[in-house]
Protein backbone atom coordinates (compact mmCIF):
# COMPACT_ATOMS: atom_id res chain seq x y z
CA UNK A 1 0.00 0.00 0.00
CA UNK A 2 2.89 2.60 1.14
CA UNK A 3 4.34 1.40 -2.31
CA UNK A 4 1.00 2.48 -4.48
CA UNK A 5 0.57 5.75 -2.47
CA UNK A 6 4.84 6.53 -3.28
CA UNK A 7 4.06 5.85 -7.08
CA UNK A 8 0.92 7.88 -7.09
CA UNK A 9 2.29 10.86 -5.29
CA UNK A 10 -0.69 10.81 -3.08
CA UNK A 11 -0.20 14.10 -0.38
CA UNK A 12 0.74 13.89 2.66
CA UNK A 13 -2.72 14.17 3.99
CA UNK A 14 -4.09 11.02 2.06
CA UNK A 15 -0.82 8.87 3.24
CA UNK A 16 -1.95 10.03 6.97
CA UNK A 17 -5.34 8.50 6.28
CA UNK A 18 -3.93 5.49 4.79
CA UNK A 19 -1.53 4.44 7.95
CA UNK A 20 -4.72 5.02 10.17
CA UNK A 21 -6.58 2.47 8.17
CA UNK A 22 -3.70 0.44 8.35
CA UNK A 23 -3.47 0.33 12.29
CA UNK A 24 -7.72 0.22 12.40
CA UNK A 25 -7.20 -3.14 10.08
CA UNK A 26 -4.58 -4.47 12.49
CA UNK A 27 -7.09 -3.87 15.34
CA UNK A 28 -9.92 -5.12 13.03
CA UNK A 29 -7.95 -8.16 12.75
CA UNK A 30 -7.66 -9.42 16.06
CA UNK A 31 -11.54 -8.07 16.84
CA UNK A 32 -12.05 -10.66 14.58
CA UNK A 33 -9.65 -13.40 15.79
CA UNK A 34 -10.50 -13.25 19.53
CA UNK A 35 -14.67 -13.55 18.43
CA UNK A 36 -13.87 -16.77 16.62
CA UNK A 37 -11.74 -17.99 19.27
CA UNK A 38 -13.75 -17.22 22.01
CA UNK A 39 -16.67 -19.03 20.00
CA UNK A 40 -14.83 -22.02 19.41
CA UNK A 41 -14.03 -22.65 22.97
CA UNK A 42 -17.68 -21.93 24.23
CA UNK A 43 -18.77 -24.56 21.45
CA UNK A 44 -16.28 -27.31 22.86
CA UNK A 45 -17.29 -26.68 26.04
CA UNK A 46 -20.71 -28.11 25.21
CA UNK A 47 -18.69 -31.72 24.53
CA UNK A 48 -20.80 -32.39 21.32
CA UNK A 49 -19.85 -34.97 18.47
CA UNK A 50 -17.93 -33.52 16.28
CA UNK A 51 -20.66 -33.73 13.60
CA UNK A 52 -23.02 -31.79 15.74
CA UNK A 53 -20.42 -29.10 17.01
CA UNK A 54 -19.58 -28.38 13.33
CA UNK A 55 -23.19 -27.91 12.53
CA UNK A 56 -23.33 -25.67 15.33
CA UNK A 57 -20.57 -23.14 14.04
CA UNK A 58 -21.53 -23.10 10.74
CA UNK A 59 -25.43 -23.06 10.80
CA UNK A 60 -27.00 -22.81 14.21
CA UNK A 61 -24.93 -19.96 15.17
CA UNK A 62 -25.01 -17.80 12.05
CA UNK A 63 -28.72 -18.60 11.31
CA UNK A 64 -29.04 -17.01 14.62
CA UNK A 65 -26.65 -13.97 13.76
CA UNK A 66 -28.50 -13.62 10.57
CA UNK A 67 -31.98 -13.36 12.81
CA UNK A 68 -30.89 -11.02 15.09
CA UNK A 69 -29.70 -8.72 11.92
CA UNK A 70 -32.87 -8.76 10.39
CA UNK A 71 -35.21 -7.43 13.31
CA UNK A 72 -32.73 -4.33 12.74
CA UNK A 73 -33.05 -3.89 9.26
CA UNK A 74 -35.72 -0.99 8.13
CA UNK A 75 -35.94 -1.94 4.88
CA UNK A 76 -38.97 -4.62 4.57
CA UNK A 77 -37.42 -6.41 1.62
CA UNK A 78 -33.28 -6.54 2.98
CA UNK A 79 -34.80 -7.99 6.55
CA UNK A 80 -37.05 -10.60 4.67
CA UNK A 81 -33.98 -11.30 2.85
CA UNK A 82 -31.75 -12.04 6.15
CA UNK A 83 -35.18 -13.79 7.92
CA UNK A 84 -35.03 -16.15 4.68
CA UNK A 85 -31.05 -16.88 5.01
CA UNK A 86 -31.68 -17.60 8.59
CA UNK A 87 -34.52 -20.11 7.76
CA UNK A 88 -32.59 -21.76 5.23
CA UNK A 89 -29.78 -22.82 7.47
CA UNK A 90 -32.50 -23.56 10.72
CA UNK A 91 -33.90 -26.21 8.13
CA UNK A 92 -31.39 -28.92 8.24
CA UNK A 93 -31.10 -28.60 12.29
CA UNK A 94 -34.95 -29.24 12.56
CA UNK A 95 -35.35 -32.25 10.50
CA UNK A 96 -36.64 -34.92 12.14
CA UNK A 97 -33.71 -37.53 10.92
CA UNK A 98 -30.97 -34.79 12.10
CA UNK A 99 -28.86 -36.01 14.85
CA UNK A 100 -29.42 -32.76 16.97
CA UNK A 101 -32.81 -34.35 17.27
CA UNK A 102 -31.98 -37.15 19.18
CA UNK A 103 -30.53 -35.07 21.76
CA UNK A 104 -32.60 -34.87 25.18
CA UNK A 105 -34.62 -31.22 24.75
CA UNK A 106 -32.73 -30.03 28.05
CA UNK A 107 -29.22 -30.52 26.13
CA UNK A 108 -31.03 -28.69 22.86
CA UNK A 109 -32.04 -26.09 25.26
CA UNK A 110 -28.48 -25.68 26.24
CA UNK A 111 -27.13 -25.34 23.10
CA UNK A 112 -29.62 -22.81 21.83
CA UNK A 113 -28.04 -20.80 24.61
CA UNK A 114 -24.81 -21.10 23.72
CA UNK A 115 -25.48 -20.30 20.08
CA UNK A 116 -27.27 -17.41 20.92
CA UNK A 117 -24.95 -16.00 23.08
CA UNK A 118 -21.75 -16.20 20.53
CA UNK A 119 -24.08 -15.10 18.00
CA UNK A 120 -24.62 -11.90 20.33
CA UNK A 121 -20.61 -11.25 20.68
CA UNK A 122 -20.16 -9.92 17.10
CA UNK A 123 -23.86 -7.88 16.77
CA UNK A 124 -23.58 -4.94 14.14
CA UNK A 125 -25.51 -2.55 16.25
CA UNK A 126 -25.38 1.54 16.93
CA UNK A 127 -22.70 1.08 20.13
CA UNK A 128 -21.49 4.40 18.40
CA UNK A 129 -24.58 6.35 20.18
CA UNK A 130 -25.06 4.34 23.09
CA UNK A 131 -23.80 6.28 25.90
CA UNK A 132 -22.66 9.46 27.21
CA UNK A 133 -19.01 8.65 25.97
CA UNK A 134 -20.41 7.11 22.70
CA UNK A 135 -22.83 10.55 22.55
CA UNK A 136 -20.28 12.92 22.86
CA UNK A 137 -17.65 11.03 20.22
CA UNK A 138 -20.71 11.14 17.76
CA UNK A 139 -21.38 14.71 18.74
CA UNK A 140 -17.26 15.36 18.15
CA UNK A 141 -17.17 13.62 14.89
CA UNK A 142 -20.02 14.93 13.53
CA UNK A 143 -18.75 18.51 14.11
CA UNK A 144 -15.58 18.33 11.89
CA UNK A 145 -17.54 19.67 8.70
CA UNK A 146 -20.90 21.67 8.90
CA UNK A 147 -23.08 21.24 6.44
CA UNK A 148 -25.14 24.14 4.79
CA UNK A 149 -28.36 23.19 6.88
CA UNK A 150 -26.16 22.41 10.35
CA UNK A 151 -24.78 25.62 9.66
CA UNK A 152 -28.12 27.65 8.98
CA UNK A 153 -29.77 25.71 11.84
CA UNK A 154 -27.02 26.82 14.37
CA UNK A 155 -26.93 30.55 12.94
CA UNK A 156 -30.80 30.76 13.85
CA UNK A 157 -30.39 29.33 17.29
CA UNK A 158 -27.48 31.89 17.85
CA UNK A 159 -29.33 34.39 16.50
CA UNK A 160 -32.47 34.21 17.42
CA UNK A 161 -32.96 31.32 20.95
CA UNK A 162 -29.76 32.30 22.90
CA UNK A 163 -29.85 35.01 25.34
CA UNK A 164 -27.58 37.12 26.87
CA UNK A 165 -27.85 38.20 30.63
CA UNK A 166 -29.90 40.87 29.81
CA UNK A 167 -32.29 38.19 28.20
CA UNK A 168 -32.27 40.03 24.91
CA UNK A 169 -31.01 38.15 21.63
CA UNK A 170 -28.46 38.68 18.82
CA UNK A 171 -31.52 39.97 16.68
CA UNK A 172 -33.09 42.24 18.57
CA UNK A 173 -29.77 43.90 19.60
CA UNK A 174 -29.13 44.25 15.81
CA UNK A 175 -32.55 45.32 15.27
CA UNK A 176 -33.64 47.03 17.86
CA UNK A 177 -36.88 45.08 18.69
CA UNK A 178 -37.68 41.85 20.01
CA UNK A 179 -38.16 39.00 16.76
CA UNK A 180 -41.60 36.35 17.30
CA UNK A 181 -40.27 33.62 19.50
CA UNK A 182 -38.42 31.32 18.05
CA UNK A 183 -40.23 27.88 18.46
CA UNK A 184 -43.36 29.40 18.13
CA UNK A 185 -42.08 30.64 14.19
CA UNK A 186 -40.77 26.47 14.33
CA UNK A 187 -44.57 25.42 14.41
CA UNK A 188 -46.12 27.36 11.83
CA UNK A 189 -43.48 26.50 8.93
CA UNK A 190 -42.34 22.72 9.98
CA UNK A 191 -44.77 20.14 9.30
CA UNK A 192 -46.29 18.09 11.85
CA UNK A 193 -44.16 14.50 11.67
CA UNK A 194 -45.92 11.52 10.55
CA UNK A 195 -47.84 9.49 13.47
CA UNK A 196 -45.74 6.37 14.34
CA UNK A 197 -46.31 3.11 13.08
CA UNK A 198 -47.86 0.80 14.12
CA UNK A 199 -45.85 -1.90 15.88
CA UNK A 200 -45.89 -5.15 13.97
CA UNK A 201 -47.44 -8.68 16.29
CA UNK A 202 -44.60 -10.85 16.93
CA UNK A 203 -45.40 -14.45 16.51
CA UNK A 204 -44.72 -16.53 19.64
CA UNK A 205 -40.78 -17.53 19.98
CA UNK A 206 -40.13 -20.69 18.31
CA UNK A 207 -37.00 -22.64 19.86
CA UNK A 208 -34.07 -22.64 16.99
CA UNK A 209 -33.44 -26.57 17.56
CA UNK A 210 -38.05 -27.07 17.64
CA UNK A 211 -38.79 -30.33 15.22
CA UNK A 212 -40.41 -29.75 11.92
CA UNK A 213 -44.03 -30.31 12.11
CA UNK A 214 -44.27 -33.76 10.03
Amino acid sequence: MEALAEAADLPARARAHLAKAKRLNTALRATIAFFFATVQQRVEALNLAPDLELAVLEQLIPAIYLERVATKCSGAEERQRLAALSAQRLAPLRAADHPIQALEATQRAEIEQVASDCADLFQRSSAAVEGRNGQLSLFHHGCHRLSARQLAALTAVHNFYIRRADQTTAAERFFGRAPPPLFEQLLERVPLPPRPRRRRARAPKIPYLSPMAA
